[in-house]
């Protein structure tokens, strides 16, 4: 699946390990471990980026600037604003390919044409809940990092939906599926981007492999009477279309039917006019 309809964003060129984007105004160039090929770099915009990222052979890394740059800009889609700064592990606080996803959610969300409840877990600097709230739906928006949820808050505002109706969370997620089952709450819809391996607020250890089964069956028993959709999406290399499609077919179709599709995601590059794979989402869909 390739995401389109992005203005502030562009993935300009790919080379030797590295991505050139342009997000907004600010060029950026950023590690990439996928990109194994050396192509030439035949867009000048290679040497007028204003920082780039450098990984450290001790994990981490540090960015480099070129340019003055500000410390956090907007960029925009479709009606939302997200604030965007350099943070440390290369990111931006914004997966771009993910709006495929934020594109789907929207459209089922609006054909259903009644009230929706969604469950964004892991929510990151929420780009999915703010699709979700313009969207029409009511959204509980769960992450284990108080930063991340502050962020999303911010985005939100940004975005004017600031009044729309949404919960935010900072919380396990495992943790609170499991008192929402117990305290009888339900979704119509549910989008998980659970990272390969993290740490809950207490400390928990969270391992994708070991977990995620386990996390798909208490979400099962959260889904409405008449659900709409469960979006997984991942980064993890063992994890690929055909077994998350798989597992959800597994774990979904016999109880609530529906139809289950996975494929990997990615984003068109410029120069080349091919497609760099940036994860994999599984998508089940209740019938129409």
């Amino acid at each position: 699946m390739r995401t389109s309809n992005w203005q502030d964003y562009e993935l300009i060129d790919t080379s030797s390990g590295e991505r050139l984007e342009r997000w907004g105004d600010i060029l950026l160039i950023r590690p990439d471990p996928q990109i194994i090929w050396e192509s030439e770099r035949r867009d000048p915009r290679w040497h007028t980026a204003h920082a780039r990222y450098h990984r450290s052979n001790k994990g981490g890394g540090h960015w480099e600037p070129y340019k003055k740059m500000p410390d956090v800009w907007p960029v925009t889609r479709n009606g939302l604003t997200f604030r965007l700064k350099p943070m440390g592990f290369k990111h931006t606080g914004l997966f771009p390919e993910q709006a495929v996803n934020w594109d789907l959610v929207t459209e089922l969300i609006r054909r259903a044409n009644r009230p929706v409840k969604v469950l964004n877990l892991f929510g990151y600097t929420g780009a999915a809940t703010l699709a979700c709230l313009k969207a029409g739906a009511s959204v509980t928006h769960v992450d284990a990092s108080k930063g991340m949820v502050q962020w999303a808050k911010e985005n939100a505002a940004a975005s004017g939906l600031s009044d729309r109706p949404v919960r935010w969370l900072v919380d396990d997620c495992v943790k609170f599926v499991g008192r929402e089952q117990r305290r009888g709450n339900t979704y119509d819809g549910i989008i998980m981007d659970p990272p390969s391996y993290g740490r809950g607020p207490g400390g928990e250890v969270w391992k994708l492999e070991e977990q995620l089964d386990g996390l798909l069956r208490l979400c099962l028993s959260v889904m409405s009477k008449e659900p709409l959709f469960l979006v997984l999406n991942s980064y993890t290399t063992g994890l690929s279309p055909a077994v998350m499609e798989y597992l959800l077919k597994v774990l979904m179709t016999p109880k609530l039917g529906g139809t289950v599709s996975a494929d990997e995601i990615g984003l068109p590059v410029t120069d080349s006019g091919m497609v760099l794979p940036c994860g994999n989402t599984a998508i089940w869909q209740g019938e129409a």
